[in-house]
């Protein structure tokens, strides 16, 4: 056979392959879903259901002055249409892979009832686009290797942990709260709260993370934001077979920025692996920030030790996934009290009621039953974790159903969050109170928001990952940042203003 002959074979078999890649398997697969009972969009393979995603709402509130937050239709306003006509449970397509969108409580307790947490993974799909971001870190780990990475990173979350790294939010708070004021006093008439706010949190985390507080902790946050930046703009097409090659460019940029991150957390972890063995057994202060702890089992002669690349790829899980979901809760927060400053005035008498002028300690927090109640509301109407997704490793039966493996399973927690039936009339209408009776809001499905509070959105056997842990733990965080906020005298008596 000669060369151009190979060249004729190999050019026909590559043509086959993506044709069985990017329209056989994935109509087989659509069968397959519409047998076991399951409804929903129509695909067109290769992309799926992209092409309808993408349409923009002719009619959308973006551009309207006044607040609402019924936001749902115009977050996602594919999901919104689509529930019109296939219900709270159905199955769209990112390309080629199918997705169970679900909505339904009653459906979500099924499908965990006697299934074992091995049948569920993490979706393929977002394990390979956000491969750069999270590397092999807790959120894309499963099985075994989940179990391990978690046995060594849980005991730095210790109680005695939160309270020294709820002191240091303390300080950037303050520090924060500092500049606003000197901005003030010199005339300045408008901050950027969000900004600001992410930026703080980001502080808090690299000190809770890395225990670091100088050029290296803004390089990471900078270099954290351009990486989210490049993977959101190159995967417009996931799950599309070959879509990184069809936008080379920004998929290298991404890897690149990557690798630059790599290579920070890397000299970060160099030098307080040089540090502990310069101090060596003369120090005895045990370590108050998560990268010591992973230092120091990594350091131990057992076998609960990380390589490099694990403690790099944990680093950068625990930092990215710390400090957004921190940041959001505090703006909305912020937002919210604001628009109601009626509520203002309730949590300041119970602060000078439960607190008084004294200084804040984070184990004040559980008297604040009204600041309970905010951040509850808060986090109902603007989660800061707006879904969870699963990927069934195994068939999943529910009822009558079959759920076929390998499909991914898209919890819409701020869709359960808005939705009429389950919260009432006043569904969107900021209600602390809601929570006065009950810490449930009154719902008869109390796991829905207890899974949003603790970024998991169903009841299926699953513990709560590290990650979370770590960001369930800096919302902790939350309540003291707007406390000082609000206790701030120059911004205290104007924070509407301050926010309009």
């Amino acid at each position: 056979m000669g060369f151009f002959q190979f060249l004729q074979v190999l050019g026909f078999a590559m043509f086959f392959f993506i044709i069985f890649i990017g329209w056989l398997l994935p109509i087989r697969a659509y069968k397959r879903v519409r047998k076991n009972g399951f409804e929903g969009p129509k695909p067109s393979f290769p992309l799926g259901n992209i092409d309808e995603m993408r349409k923009k709402e002719k009619d959308s509130p973006l551009g309207s002055v006044n607040v609402t937050h019924n936001i749902y239709s115009t977050v996602f306003p594919y999901f919104a249409r689509w529930r019109k006509l296939h219900g709270k449970v159905f199955v769209y397509w990112l390309g080629i892979e199918p997705f169970m969108y679900v909505a339904d409580p009653e459906f979500l307790k099924e499908m965990s009832s006697g299934v074992m947490a091995k049948n569920w993974g993490k979706p393929n799909v977002f394990k390979y686009d956000r491969k750069s971001m999270f590397g092999n870190g807790l959120v894309m780990l499963e099985g075994d290797e989940w179990v391990h990475h978690r046995s060594i990173i849980t005991p730095a979350l210790s109680p005695a942990n939160i309270k020294v790294m709820a002191i240091s939010m303390v300080e950037s708070a303050n520090k924060m709260l500092d500049q606003w004021a000197s901005l003030i006093a010199s005339g300045e008439t408008t901050i950027d709260v969000e900004r600001e706010i992410t930026s703080t949190a980001a502080e808090i985390t690299a000190k809770l993370v890395f225990g670091i507080n100088d050029e290296n902790g803004r390089k990471l946050f900078e270099k954290q934001r351009a990486l989210q930046l490049s993977i959101f703009k190159s995967n417009r097409l996931v799950g599309v077979p070959f879509s990184k090659f069809m936008n080379i460019k920004q998929t290298l940029e991404s890897r690149k920025i990557g690798k630059e991150i790599d290579s920070l957390i890397l000299t970060i972890i160099t030098e307080r692996k040089r540090r502990n063995s310069t101090i060596g057994d003369h120090h005895d202060q045990p370590p108050q920030d998560l990268l010591g702890f992973l230092v120091s089992d990594s350091n131990n002669n057992n076998k609960k030790k990380l390589t490099e690349r694990e403690l790099v790829d944990e680093c950068k899980t625990l930092f990215f996934g710390g400090h957004e979901t921190t940041a959001l809760a505090i703006t909305w927060t912020l937002l919210l009290l604001a628009l109601h400053p009626e509520w203002q005035n309730h949590l300041r008498e119970e602060i000078k009621e439960e607190i008084g002028d004294g200084p804040l300690d984070p184990t004040m927090l559980a008297r604040l039953k009204k600041m309970g109640w905010v951040m509850n509301e808060v986090l109902r109407l603007y989660p800061s974790a707006p879904n969870a997704q699963r990927q069934a490793r195994e068939d999943i039966h529910v009822k009558q159903t079959i759920i076929p493996k390998g499909t991914n399973i898209w919890i819409d927690v701020v869709g359960m969050h808005q939705d009429q039936t389950i919260w009432g009339d006043e569904v969107h209408e900021f209600r602390p109170e809601r929570f006065k009776e009950d810490p449930n809001g009154g719902i008869s499905t109390p796991f829905i928001l207890q899974g949003s509070l603790h970024l998991i959105a169903f009841n299926i056997q699953m513990q709560p990952e590290p990650v979370q842990e770590l960001a369930t733990t800096t919302l902790h965080a939350t309540p003291l940042i707007v406390l000082l906020f609000i206790l701030s005298a120059p911004l205290s008596t104007d924070l509407e203003e301050l926010l309009r």
